[in-house]
């Protein structure tokens, strides 16, 4: 029987990680496929690449770009402006970007979109982080564009991530797999301190898939987000980030976000991303967070 981890979205929580990795190992995992956001919000991204390495080092290994990898390609290349430190908005993505190394641009450059994963015996597996076409379009159940992705597909599995909700999506023969987030899962609020995965085995011609979601040492990641001043390097993204850590049923980034976004238009008429000035992001957090 094949068994083949897929993982997506770690964002830099090495962490988390570390929990699914040892639970794979203690299942006898020998393949893996990680479908991209390797770097995020969390302190010391530099172990996270590290890990990322090893394990591919050690075993069968398939790596897709996310989203988060083209944003550190797009800054190094002078494609992605405006990003400040002590800044909500950005201060966490200009964090991670100064901790990376050549080589690890290097990695990002090579890694492709999507790719077509063959294993003998067993159904072909397309591979991709957002859609088949884009690191950030999102591939959701039931929309008319998933569905046409799906046909257009020429396999009839396709494991996507983005989302950091963990589903499976089926169109007559045709199937959409989630894994859900490493760092940061969805649920679809924040289902607090936890990782996801799924596992596959490969057997009868076939794939059976496990959702898997594992507690970790989330005292550490918030103890380490002290440790690098994460607060102040992205302050209200920061405290979000610990929210989220410490609870089950808060809203995530992208909804404090838009909330500051919405909040920063009417104020002024327009709002642009990334100049989301922080008078509003702490407006939003505090209606958002606090209530």
């Amino acid at each position: 029987m094949k068994k083949v981890a897929v993982l997506s979205d770690i964002h830099g929580n090495y962490v988390a990680l570390d929990a699914c990795m040892e639970y794979c190992r203690e299942k006898g995992v020998e393949t893996y496929i990680f479908l991209g956001d390797y770097v995020g919000e969390f302190s010391y991204p530099e172990r996270t690449m590290e890990r990322i390495y090893a394990i591919a080092d050690r075993y069968e290994c398939y790596f897709v770009r996310g989203n988060r990898e083209q944003y550190m390609l797009d800054h190094r290349a002078g494609r992605e402006g405006g990003w400040s430190d002590f800044d909500s908005t950005t201060g966490s993505l200009l964090y991670c970007y100064g901790r990376l190394t050549e080589w690890d641009f290097g990695f990002f450059e090579n890694l492709p979109i999507a790719m077509k994963i063959t294993f003998d015996g067993l159904p072909n597996l397309t591979a991709c982080h957002g859609s088949l076409e884009s690191v950030y379009e999102k591939m959701l159940p039931g929309e008319a564009r998933t569905v046409a992705l799906m046909q257009g597909c020429e396999t009839d599995v396709i494991l996507c991530g983005h989302t950091h909700i963990q589903n499976n999506f089926f169109k007559e023969r045709k199937a959409l797999i989630n894994p859900g987030s490493v760092g940061f899962p969805l649920a679809p609020l924040s289902c607090g301190p936890k990782c996801q995965f799924i596992l596959m085995s490969g057997e009868n011609a076939g794939w059976r898939g496990e959702c898997v979601t594992l507690d970790y040492d989330e005292k550490r990641v918030i103890a380490e987000l002290g440790e690098e001043k994460l607060d102040r390097h992205a302050p209200y993204w920061t405290k979000v980030t610990m929210q989220m850590l410490k609870r089950s049923g808060v809203p995530d980034h992208g909804m404090v976000l838009k909330r500051a976004m919405e909040l920063c238009e009417a104020a002024e008429g327009t709002c642009v991303w990334p100049n989301v000035p922080e008078l509003y992001w702490a407006r939003a957090f505090s209606e958002l967070m606090e209530n």
